[in-house]
């Protein structure tokens, strides 16, 4: 069991950090929002006030945060804390070269680092059900195996340095994908005067299932978007999954109209909307609202 500097308790870290507390390691949170860590401290772990107290003694520190400048930030600053920490492991969706740069930057200390995307929504990060891809070494990928599986069901070492955020970035292009189809599976089945509900469950049922099919039809059909994962985020997302494309200097085609139908839902007002949110724009696109 470790000693853990937990820092960003949103909706995905906090019951993250629970569920560490919950599996033996000792757990100190931090996050600029001092409510967002009543869970943790209802777990039994600790809210610390300020960062350096969040990551004074931490064998491990862990970073949930919304992007690259906000890990990259933190990170720095651990190094410069001259923290025990030998392990730092970033649970955050951000580009692989802030990944990359960032193992660069530790290689001469004696703190290592795993980029370790994660995938699953709210819903996963509570249950501890994550999938998590990883990148790094194998040296460090076994010594954070207790971590990975207090927080996640399938996890991997899936290449090194920056593997993980390549592999989130692919992840996020498909989900993204498949929630654009789905919204317009909706609306055909809709404005053809088919019972939608059922459609969905024959869809559920057969070659088109899907997770978001399991988890989401019914809040899309009731037009329910609570957010599990914002579509600001997923704007952020795409961003990332574009820029992996040219540097790897291959053409994503689909990629790119996703990145624009989830922009066009951002520019239209429903950024804090969970990304099922897609079939509000599929409506406008149908002169629906």
């Amino acid at each position: 069991m470790a000693s853990i500097g937990f820092i960003g308790l949103g909706i995905m870290g906090s019951p993250m950090a629970v569920n560490l507390v919950k599996a033996g390691h000792q757990v100190t949170g931090y996050s600029r929002r001092r409510i967002s860590a009543e869970p943790l401290v209802a777990a039994g772990g600790t809210a610390a006030a300020t960062l350096p107290e969040a990551i004074a003694g931490a064998e491990i520190v862990i970073t949930m945060l919304p992007d690259s400048p906000d890990v990259d930030e933190v990170f720095h600053d651990v190094l410069a804390a001259g923290t025990p920490a030998r392990l730092f492991i970033d649970f955050s969706t951000i580009r692989p070269e802030t990944s990359r740069a960032m193992a660069a930057d530790a290689a001469d200390t004696e703190m290592s680092v795993l980029d370790a995307p994660v995938s699953g929504g709210q819903a996963a990060a509570i249950e501890g059900t994550l999938s998590i891809m990883v990148g790094g070494t194998e040296r460090d990928f076994a010594a954070a195996t207790p971590v990975f599986q207090a927080v996640g069901k399938t996890f991997a070492l899936v290449g090194p340095h920056g593997a993980g955020q390549v592999v989130k970035a692919a992840n996020q292009l498909v989900v993204g994908g498949t929630y654009a189809l789905v919204a317009e599976a909706i609306m055909l089945m809709e404005r053809s005067g088919v019972d939608a509900s059922a459609g969905l469950d024959m869809l559920a049922g057969g070659l088109a299932a899907s997770r978001i099919l399991e988890l989401k039809r019914a809040t899309m059909l009731a037009r329910e978007f609570p957010p599990g994962f914002r579509i600001d985020l997923h704007h952020k997302d795409m961003g990332i999954a574009i820029a992996a494309a040219r540097d790897a200097n291959v053409a994503l085609p689909m990629t790119g109209l996703v990145a624009q139908l989830i922009a066009a839902a951002r520019a239209e007002g429903y950024g804090s909307l969970d990304h099922s949110a897609l079939l509000k724009v599929m409506e406008t696109l149908n002169g629906q609202t």
